[in-house]
């Protein structure tokens, strides 16, 4: 007799294809790319150092999962995230692996301790003075992934055009540098610059996923109605006491 798979086993097969087109450090890699703007396979393949045809087979597995699609234009190919949920499946996988995995805290210390660039600013403190306005905010990206999105107010200076452009900032205000979010090495690069010709420079670990994530959970909270208190009932005297 032949065995039938139960409605549980084969939800849990799909969502394996999930988890198995995600356990590849390039396909992760490919899925940040693309959550900061849509690329062909060519421009892909050069930022990530890899072959075209490893690329495209990388592609091809996203594609089968659905986490990432398609659009032509002519006989050009542009591949970009499904939707919103790939991005935020990005940002709670990173979660989960900075709070389970003391690997990555241990590669990040190692990385700016060897650099010299230890952070003394509180992040959620420097986050609130970027949406007040309080300092200069650039955007150290490539123009393309500006132009699909940046954080509100911030200046385009791509990393290999910051040292050519330093006299476009003030002097009398904190800089504030950003990229493609906590793993992006570009912000420590531009941090190292500024400081190095006198600015006072800071690197914001945040990039435009997480904006996006914080201000989609912000207006869930301001959407979200408020809840209305029962009046609480007068209390019967007791003659115990409480401990």
């Amino acid at each position: 007799m032949s065995r039938v798979t139960s409605p549980k086993r084969a939800l849990y097969a799909q969502l394996a294809r999930i988890a198995k087109a995600t356990a590849s450090p390039a396909r992760l890699e490919l899925l940040d790319l693309l959550a900061q703007a849509p690329r062909t396979v060519e421009m892909l393949a050069c930022l990530l150092g890899q072959p075209m045809a490893n690329t495209s087979h990388h592609l091809k597995v996203l594609r089968q999962a659905r986490l990432v699609e398609t659009t032509r234009s002519g006989q050009f190919i542009t591949y970009h995230l499904a939707d919103g949920s790939v991005a935020d499946l990005l940002l709670q996988m990173r979660d989960i692996a900075d709070a389970r995995l003391t690997e990555i805290g241990a590669i990040t210390r190692t990385y700016v301790e060897r650099r010299g660039l230890l952070e003394p600013v509180n992040q959620e403190e420097l986050f609130r003075r970027v949406l007040a306005g309080d300092v200069t905010v650039i955007d150290v990206r490539p123009v393309a992934e500006f132009e699909a999105g940046h954080l509100p107010g911030a200046i385009s200076m791509p990393i290999d055009q910051l040292e050519g452009r330093l006299q476009e900032l003030p002097t009398d205000r904190e800089v504030v540098a950003y990229c493609r979010g906590p793993y992006c090495v570009m912000s420590f690069d531009a941090m190292s610059l500024l400081r190095a010709r006198g600015f006072t420079a800071h690197r914001l670990e945040a990039g435009v996923v997480e904006w996006r994530a914080r201000a989609g959970r912000g207006r869930a909270a301001s959407a979200r109605p408020a809840t209305r208190r029962a009046t609480p009932r007068p209390m019967k005297r007791s003659g115990r006491v409480a401990r």
